[in-house]
């Protein structure tokens, strides 16, 4: 499955910075690749928070990303927790 943007779902914001669910049967590593969220660079702003909730063999994963880069780019890059 790819990237669906009616699964990213903005659940709390303040200042100049947002927290995002997102939901997907994808794997955790495919959700956190560079360019997945890349259709939603409008959305997304640097440093950005989203927990993200993948599957792996049926199993729900879970990983809080933040955005490393969006504003003004065609892609959007995440990284994880580290």
């Amino acid at each position: 499955m790819a990237y669906a943007a009616a699964n990213l779902k903005k659940i709390a914001g303040g200042g100049d910075h947002n927290l995002f669910l997102y939901k997907s049967t994808d794997a955790l590593s495919a959700i956190i690749a560079s360019g997945y969220f890349s259709t939603s660079t409008a959305d997304l702003k640097k440093f950005d928070v989203i927990i993200a909730i993948g599957t792996s063999g049926g199993t729900a994963t879970v990983d809080v990303i933040y955005v490393s880069s969006a504003t003004a780019a065609a892609t959007v890059t995440t990284v994880n927790g580290t």
